[in-house]
């Protein structure tokens, strides 16, 4: 067995054995902890570079273990998997980092700090899954990891939130293992492979494909926080901050929307999902969804469920660019699952550092709170301005491609949905912006107390949001170059998918 068949099982193990070690430490042995997390967190974005170059120089990394005659577990690399696996990394170490700073001096961080490495070793797999039953391991192991951290602070909400959680995540997996069984029944086992496997059946079993297509989205769409199947996600914000974040920009929804990537082009190709014509309903699902999360998002006072609610809005962006049947579009869809994520934990890691130092928490609270915490919200406002889709930021990128893609297909109405909601992005963003820079701050609380430090916040809360802030802007100046998420996507889609 060379390497190149174990990499992808030891990228998957780099932060699944540090998470399971953790369980066995004593609660005071926190530099060992911290030790552990930095370490798988390194390691995988080490060895994900690694393979990027290899993959990139025509190397192939596939692990398989045959678990029955007709049954195998299946790690896999292609670009789609490299993209999403190297978001998860990145962020993974930033938010280690911060979750660190965040949780310093609280109790049950050994349980915290575990299942925190579990669940991104269960996102990891998620990327690197070759089919789908190996998905769908990886898609509930990740609902039984992320439960504990949802529920961290041990409340009656965070407990009444986590059933909700269950209820919602658990039912989606259910509904998506029906579709798994139904599909290989029909087509035998089911490999990410450009919908090869099902282009057969097209004359004999159309109605059979369509219906299992319905059930597999209803599957991803319970992660992928898609109306109606969205409830769980503001409830949850209960959670840490950095549980927040990581729910938000790296695991759960994140792994919904790259579910239904992976279904729409891997599972059952463009070209058969279009003759099937089962994207248009997908679409407008979509484009309600958008409206939807954004008109809820402006009646939220609570900073944090806002934020949810946008989250709600802005992971539909990727499904409604997947349903769009164009390269460009495409490009829009898949980009957008890594700037999306960029933007957004910065949003969050924002709205923990004004929690934890000032016990901020509502919209209506932070007149003047930019005096305060002038680099905090200077990183929230670039997050800010690239949801509403201001250049040069990630989000006018993603923003720019959707429209274009939809003049391209012929679908003008995709673009009016896109302006909307960007004019309610700005509805439910800029007054906070304005507030915070613009209005005076109240007198005495929390306006009158200066902080014991030189920084405005322990530099483990402070650098994460300052560092994907600049991100956001950088891989929007520099959307042309080799490196950035837009290039990789654009040879994704068209290498892969399109063929060009």
């Amino acid at each position: 067995m060379n390497w190149n068949v174990l990499l992808p099982l030891l990228i998957v193990c780099s932060s699944l054995i540090p998470g399971v070690l953790i369980f066995f430490l004593s609660e005071s042995s926190i530099r060992t902890r911290t030790a552990l997390n930095l370490f798988g967190a390194v390691l995988k974005l080490l060895l994900l570079i690694l393979v990027y170059f290899g993959y990139r120089s025509g190397q192939e990394y596939a692990f398989t273990f045959q678990v029955t005659v007709d049954l195998q577990f299946m790690l896999r690399i292609d670009a789609l998997a490299l993209l999403f696996a190297g978001l998860s990394s990145i962020l993974w170490l930033i938010t280690t980092i911060y979750a660190i700073g965040y949780l310093e001096g609280s109790p049950n961080r050994r349980r915290f700090f575990g299942f925190f490495s579990m669940c991104v070793t269960a996102s990891t797999g998620i990327a690197l899954s070759g089919n789908l039953v190996t998905f769908f391991v990886f898609y509930e192991f990740l609902t039984l990891t992320t439960y504990p951290l949802v529920v961290h602070r041990g409340t009656q909400k965070a407990v009444e939130a986590g059933r909700n959680y269950l209820f919602y995540t658990i039912g989606g997996g259910t509904v998506l293992f029906v579709g798994i069984v139904g599909l290989s029944v029909l087509a035998g086992e089911v490999e990410f492979a450009q919908g090869i496997h099902l282009a057969g059946f097209v004359e004999t079993h159309p109605l059979e494909l369509k219906i299992l297509f319905f059930i597999l989205l209803a599957g991803f769409a319970a992660k992928a926080a898609i109306f109606p199947l969205h409830g769980w996600l503001p409830v949850a914000m209960v959670a840490p901050a950095p549980v927040s974040a990581l729910l938000h920009a790296v695991a759960v929804v994140k792994a919904g929307a790259f579910g239904i990537i992976r279904l729409i082009y891997d599972v059952y190709g463009i070209e058969l999902a279009t003759a099937l014509s089962v994207l248009n309903p997908l679409a407008f699902i979509a484009a309600f969804t958008i409206i939807y999360g954004s008109i809820r998002a402006i009646a939220q006072d609570d900073l944090k469920k806002r934020l949810a609610f946008s989250t709600v809005s802005q992971l539909s962006y990727i499904a409604l660019g997947a349903a769009v049947p164009g390269m460009l579009s495409s490009v829009g869809a898949i980009v957008h699952l890594v700037h999306q994520g960029i933007m957004k934990i910065t949003l969050f890691f924002c709205a923990g550092n004004i929690a934890e130092t000032t016990g901020l928490s509502k919209v209506s609270e932070l007149n003047g709170i930019g005096r305060r915490l002038p680099l905090t919200m200077g990183a929230f406002t670039i997050g800010a301005f690239g949801m509403i889709g201001l250049p040069p930021i990630a989000g006018f990128v993603s923003k720019w491609y959707l429209s274009i893609g939809a003049l391209d297909s012929g679908q003008p109405w995709v673009v009016m949905v896109l302006l909307g909601s960007s004019a309610l992005n700005a509805v439910y963003f800029l007054p906070i912006i304005h507030a915070a820079w613009f209005a005076p701050p109240p007198v005495g609380g929390w306006a009158d107390k200066r902080p014991n430090r030189r920084l405005e916040a322990p530099w483990m809360l402070l650098w994460p949001p300052l560092i994907t802030a600049v991100v956001s802007v950088l891989v929007g100046v520099f959307a042309a170059s080799w490196w950035s998420p837009l290039t990789l996507a654009r040879l994704i889609v068209e290498r892969v998918y399109f063929m060009l």
